[in-house]
């Protein structure tokens, strides 16, 4: 299962994929499918070359149009002119989870609307489409020429602050959003505009023993025989929204060697990074983040293995963060392989060698990897507190999260828009008021386990001495003062977080909510310590890549794409299997495949309703295929689009090999593995009986 790019309720959990297995040695520009193309700069004529077609100005903007952003760190389409989406089973789960009472198990069981009316509020869900692309990379760049240290990144978020508040001026802040994005580490920088969908429903999700069949064994794998797919829908004024512009819906399923694309939004890769940056993922950030995943895991495991509401309650959250612990354990075997290291190094020599044969360009650029190493190591002393007090402060607890975002929403509002956190924009604040008003349930044992983790695991890595830890904790144990602070908050009503949020400072200052109290106590620290990363680390490193970049686009041109930033891109690619080791791995699998391979016990156990159905399914449809397609966690929910610009699939996973991505492309062996949307309409039919919406998106 291709991991969601990140969560408000966790930021343990996300991450994105990948280690290595056969990782070829690949220059600088993208060869054979390779590539997350950004929609402006789409190499069409590289697919006309390859395919012998030529994705069209029309097509490109049709198919951006149709491409949807979920807020849970996944991507979608539209589907119909109603507003329907189509996404991953996995996608959905933050919505069933929010929606499951005792009494209605939908995560476990699934949830069928058998009519529009019967479509049910997904708590703090957003869709988003991206309607343009404005290049202002002059005037970022320029805000920073002749700064230093810490005046960098203060100029430069001025600067993307101002140019966002420009291209949404005179916009409703609840219907659109600008974001100013970094591509090719700081080479360029473009606003991207949102149309904003605030309320969006759940129509269909199929039974977790479809949706995850094969569970841990066939994560990452192929063949599989999974139903990963689910719909939503957008709706505005109360109403569905009408005439979106949608991709056509069709069961007919690409051949082997047949042209598809996949439009989503990649969360993050790191290929453009340099060795030494890698290097400090490998021995640090990936190490810390895995070891204390690891605990959270076990603490959960432990509690969801309790009873049925415990795994009710932190099943899907639990679900989330083993998926996450695979995936970062790839990136760690791929960054500790020498033979991969290697093909990295080599990567960064060859552009060296190339600005060093370029005078002009040397006393341009000066030696920006120089500026990175000294950057790094001066990360390898702030990494821990800046880690535990700022990136990853709070764990899995929701409440801490909601304490933090109203303490400093309140103090940043009072600023002007220029000298503002990232976040904090007009937008932002309309955005982070939507998720205080929805109503998401709270888990008090689950917030425990996460502020307890949180608060221990500081201590240990900050040390009891340590003038933050004594701060953060006084006298009390990490255990008892997460229990008083979850015992004793109210923040999980979303009146109590309404009025704050619209209070303002006044509100929070006044506050005696101990969550909000703890916050107040210890958020001075914690800004510290990012404005000493920002000025330190942050800023010099974005100012060599930005060097780097400009090396890269004289060295090689412009068949370059940047690294994912979790914003809309396209790959291309074509429907293929694999050889590896002698054995061939086929493009496709049957829908007879699931019955086979089902044992009856789990994660092999097929739900009741497939056993039932089973005479009535066609089992030569196609089930689930793989592509050459280039995508990484974020990817979650992408339409696989034909050559016509119709949906053919949905891409939910990778296979094994694709564990590097994070890194490199290897085309021999890195596949996509999509559902299709043949068996997804026959399930619809012949297992679930709902034909209305198979009628909606048959629809011409």
């Amino acid at each position: 299962m291709q991991t969601r790019n990140k969560s408000f309720k966790n930021n343990l959990i996300g991450g994105t994929i990948f280690a290595v297995f056969g990782i070829v040695s690949l220059p600088f520009a993208a060869i054979a499918d390779e590539g997350m193309w950004t929609f402006d700069a789409f190499p069409s004529a590289k697919v006309q070359t390859a395919y012998g077609f030529t994705p069209t100005r029309q097509w490109l903007n049709h198919v951006q149009n149709s491409a949807v952003r979920l807020s849970v760190g996944c991507s979608a389409s539209f589907v119909s002119p109603n507003g329907l989406i189509l996404t991953n089973w996995h996608c959905s789960a933050d919505c069933t989870a929010n929606l499951t009472t005792a009494e209605h198990d939908y995560g476990r069981d699934g949830f069928f609307a058998r009519r529009q009316e019967d479509e049910k509020v997904c708590p703090g869900l957003s869709a988003e489409v991206l309607t343009s692309i404005t290049d202002v990379t002059a005037q970022i760049l320029s805000s920073t020429r002749g700064k230093t240290g810490g005046d960098i990144s203060t100029a430069r978020e001025a600067a993307i602050s101002a140019a966002e508040e420009r291209a949404c001026q005179g916009l409703d802040a609840q219907k659109y959003r600008c974001d100013v994005v970094n591509l090719y580490r700081g080479g360029q920088y473009k606003v991207y505009k949102y149309r904003t969908y605030n309320d969006v429903r759940l129509v269909f999700e199929p039974e977790y023993a479809v949706g995850f069949f094969g569970g841990d064994p066939d994560n990452f794998n192929f063949p599989r025989y999974n139903l990963d797919a689910s719909f939503l829908r957008a709706y505005e004024n109360g109403a569905p929204v009408r005439n979106v512009e949608y991709l056509q819906w069709t069961n007919e399923v690409p051949q082997n060697g047949d042209l598809v694309f996949v439009a989503g939004n990649p969360g993050s890769t790191q290929r453009l990074r340099t060795t030494d940056q890698l290097a400090f993922q490998r021995d640090w950030v990936l190490p810390t983040r895995q070891l204390v995943r690891s605990e959270v895991r076990g603490r959960l495991t432990e509690y969801v293995n309790g009873g049925e509401t415990q795994r009710r309650e932190a099943g899907e959250v639990l679900f989330s963060l083993e998926n996450s612990f695979k995936a970062q354990y790839g990136q760690m075997r791929a960054l500790m392989d020498p033979e991969f290291f290697g093909i990295k190094t080599r990567e960064e020599a060859d552009l060296k060698r190339r600005v060093r044969a370029n005078p002009a360009l040397l006393r341009q650029i000066g030696d920006p990897w120089a500026t990175i190493r000294t950057a790094t190591a001066k990360q390898r002393d702030l990494f821990m507190p800046y880690e535990f007090l700022e990136a990853r402060a709070g764990s899995i607890s929701g409440l801490y999260g909601y304490a933090k975002q109203l303490v400093r929403a309140a103090y940043e509002r009072e600023k002007p828009a220029g000298e503002r956190l990232p976040g904090y924009s007009q937008s932002g604040l309309a955005q982070l008021e939507r998720r205080m008003l929805a109503e998401t349930p709270t888990h008090k044992d689950q917030e425990i386990i996460g502020l307890e983790t949180w608060l221990s695991k500081t201590r240990e890595y900050l040390t009891v001495d340590d003038a933050n830890v004594q701060n953060m904790l006084g006298r009390e144990s990490p255990e008892a003062l997460a229990r008083r602070l979850v015992n004793g908050t109210t923040l999980a009503d979303p009146a109590v977080r309404a009025a704050l949020l619209r209070g303002g400072r006044a509100a929070i200052d006044a506050s005696t909510d101990p969550m909000i109290q703890f916050v107040l106590r210890t958020d001075a620290n914690a800004r510290a310590i990012r404005a000493r990363y920002v000025a330190e680390v942050d800023g010099p490193m974005s100012q060599a890549a930005e060097k780097i970049a400009q090396a890269r686009f004289a060295a090689y041109g412009a068949n370059l794409y940047p690294d994912a930033t979790f914003t809309l891109r396209l790959s291309y690619g074509k429907v293929q299997g694999w050889t590896y080791n002698g054995i061939a791995v086929p493009s496709t699998t049957k829908m007879s495949g699931a019955f086979e391979r089902a044992t009856g016990a789990f994660p092999f156990e097929l739900a009741p309703s497939w056993v039932a159905a089973r005479s009535r399914i066609d089992p030569n449809i196609a089930f689930d295929i793989s592509s050459t397609n280039d995508i990484i966690g974020g990817n979650s929910g992408s339409p696989l689009i034909d050559r016509q610009g119709r949906v053919v699939g949905a891409a939910f996973d990778g296979n094994i090999h694709s564990l590097g991505g994070d890194f490199a492309y290897d085309g021999r062996y890195n596949r996509t593995v999509s559902v299709t949307t043949a068996a997804v309409q026959e399930a619809l039919t012949k297992i679930y009986g709902l034909d209305w919406l198979v009628n909606e998106l048959n629809a011409r």
